[in-house]
């Protein structure tokens, strides 16, 4: 889920930027300092959207920068546990499945992919259904539920675990079928009164 989050600091102005308008510069700070950063029960931060800063900055002793203090907004995204996410496949492995999702990547472990046994065909890196024989591969556009976030102990480290195996989920193609399917059985038995 995507979020605007509101917070509060004081922001390092160094020398460099002080030529610049205050604003661009807590702004140009911020950017450098919070893009693309993982942030414990937050999620990534996306970008910093805007940035108010006092007028007045602290100087530090030993330090030629300001401190200003700053209200800024963040675009953040944070995956929540069961929404429901479509992303393009990215890695086909014997393990599973890497799903990019927007700024991260979900992982699909093979048990997850679909409710039939799969195997992973090495030569076509693909993954096919033993029984259904529906095959997944690199780029194809799917449906899945977020049934597990967890943060590392690293900077970075946002883990993100999606199951496919549930109504509605799946390849896009798969859905659209099941649908068509579904549509076509209920104007079938609604024609027969």
């Amino acid at each position: 889920m995507f979020k605007l989050v509101e917070c509060e600091g004081v922001v390092r102005v160094p020398p460099s930027l002080m030529t610049l308008p205050l604003k661009e510069a807590v702004l140009q700070v911020l950017r450098s300092e919070y893009g693309s950063q993982v942030v414990k029960d937050l999620g990534i931060i996306i970008g910093v959207l805007d940035a108010d800063a006092s007028e007045y900055g602290v100087i530090v002793p030993g330090d030629g920068a300001l401190y200003h203090k700053a209200r800024f907004t963040f675009l953040v995204y944070q995956p929540m546990l069961q929404e429901v996410v479509e992303g393009e496949v990215a890695v086909v492995e014997s393990t599973g499945l890497l799903v990019r999702l927007g700024p991260i990547e979900g992982y699909i472990h093979k048990s997850q992919i679909m409710d039939d046994a799969v195997s992973y065909s090495r030569e076509q890196n693909v993954v096919i259904g033993e029984k259904s024989g529906r095959v997944l591969r690199k780029g194809d556009v799917v449906r899945a539920r977020i049934v597990g976030v967890s943060y590392g102990s690293r900077k970075q480290a946002l883990r993100v675990q999606l199951t496919m195996r549930q109504h509605c989920l799946g390849k896009i193609e798969w859905i659209r079928e099941e649908v068509s399917k579904k549509l076509a059985k209920a104007e079938a038995k609604g024609g027969e009164r």
